[in-house]
């Protein structure tokens, strides 16, 4: 699946419910997941680590289409000008 697609499709199943929710909520909810993921990476099975890997993915969708950003831009600057 491709990274736009990804990004639309969590807006279609979440997107009211995550701009109703915010910025500051998403962001909590991004951290722990992001927690999640790195005690799965040190403890967890490989199946665990996908879970948590698509968690995480999932939360950084809702951030950025709540700020009206594009992953796929985001990504772009790893291509077009890699720091």
């Amino acid at each position: 699946m491709e990274i736009g697609a990804f990004q639309d499709l969590m807006d279609q199943l979440y997107g009211e419910t995550d701009r109703e929710r915010g910025i500051p909520s998403t962001i909590a909810w991004l951290c722990e997941e992001t927690g999640e993921l790195a005690q799965a990476v040190r403890k967890g099975t490989e199946d665990q680590q996908l879970h948590e890997l698509g968690d995480v993915l999932a939360w950084l969708a809702s951030l950025a289409n709540q700020l009206g950003l594009s992953l796929e831009d985001a990504a772009r600057r790893y291509v077009d000008n890699p720091p």
